[in-house]
């Protein structure tokens, strides 16, 4: 079978390899049939940051049928749609054990510890699938993950309705963020990016204003609204500073994005205005609410999403995502029907 596997950094390769042995107990083999590139598999691409296994299968946004069940697995059978789950947790530690397996003590990830869904076939615990509504095209069933960090972003934040939501960076996270909030909240929505006509298609779908990190701009946006909650899903530390400025008292901001380089603040403007720093790492219990939505974001999100039809494609979308050369904000490769 075809599979995309990462050898090092910039050493990404479409190989052929052998399918799968008959799942483990407590396993499934799954039929892969569409997969995501997340920010995270790029980054990994980059640097090797996260390579713990040359080579490993990446990617860990995906959905695809059942075809196969090991020992003792329960509440699937073959054929079943669905999506997987990306945390490989080890359900033993204390936070697994209060519920909290996005921050287990021995956390990995699917395409790094285990393979992933850039394949023709891959197996995964059971306990890491999850069925999903059988009419679903699978370009938005393997959106079911990434839906899942922003629900998590979200919930964390807390904001209270009518109050309005700056959301920082434009790609995959941010613009479900804004989806979302679109959806179950009735403040107004800020979105800044330095690309601006992904801004702008972000801003359009989820009915929100573009701005720049700005205090006259997101003023003139607000009108009499004050501005208390942020999302950044950019990881740039520049970025985050300028949204805390931004931020009037009293509220939150919410980082999901991944960091590069240290921050330099000054506490006492937290202490001062009382704005909390929130830190979001993957999610909770969150997938099966996400999974749950995805019928009612479906046009939306196949709006977001450039769909390829090859697994051979990946590693030019790799390039064109760290170029910038992608007008959408999610690659998702259609793999089988």
């Amino acid at each position: 079978m075809k599979a995309v596997r990462l050898y090092d950094a910039f050493d990404l390769r479409v190989e052929e390899v052998d399918k799968p042995l008959s799942p483990p107990a407590g396993y499934v083999t799954i039929d892969v049939r569409a997969a995501g590139i997340c920010g995270s598999d790029v980054h990994n691409y980059r640097t090797g940051q996260w390579i713990s296994r040359r080579p490993s299968t990446a990617g860990h946004e995906f959905c695809g049928r059942v075809s196969a069940l090991g020992e003792g697995v329960e509440g699937l059978a073959i054929g079943d749609l669905v999506a997987a789950d990306s945390r490989f947790y080890c359900g033993q530690c204390e936070p697994c054990r209060s519920g909290r397996t996005n921050i287990c003590e021995h956390l990995g990830f699917v395409g790094e510890v285990c393979d992933g869904g850039f394949a023709e076939q891959t197996q995964l615990p059971a306990r890491l699938v999850f069925k999903h509504e059988p009419s679903l095209d699978p370009a938005v069933a393997a959106m079911a993950e990434p839906l899942a960090v922003a629900l998590h972003a979200i919930r964390r934040l807390n904001p209270p309705q009518g109050e309005a939501i700056l959301l920082v960076g434009r790609g995959t996270i941010g613009g479900l963020c804004g989806l979302l909030l679109s959806h179950l909240h009735d403040g107004k929505l800020l979105f800044a990016d330095l690309n601006g006509s992904r801004a702008e298609m972000v801003a359009a779908i989820c009915r929100g204003s573009v701005v720049a990190l700005d205090k006259s701009q997101a003023r003139t946006a607000l009108g009499d609204a004050r501005l208390r909650y942020a999302v950044d899903a950019t990881g740039s530390t520049k970025a985050i500073a300028q949204g805390i400025e931004l931020l009037d008292g009293g509220g939150a901001f919410a980082l999901v994005g991944i960091g590069h380089g240290k921050l330099d603040l000054d506490p006492n403007i937290l202490v001062e205005r009382e704005i909390s720093l929130i830190g979001c790492h993957a999610f909770e219990d969150e997938l099966a609410d996400a999974i749950a939505l995805l019928p009612k974001l479906e046009p939306a999100l196949l709006q977001f999403s450039e769909v390829l039809n090859s697994l051979d494609g990946i590693p030019d979308a790799y390039h064109r995502l760290i170029d910038g050369r992608s007008t959408k904000i999610k690659t998702i490769i259609r793999i089988a029907d």
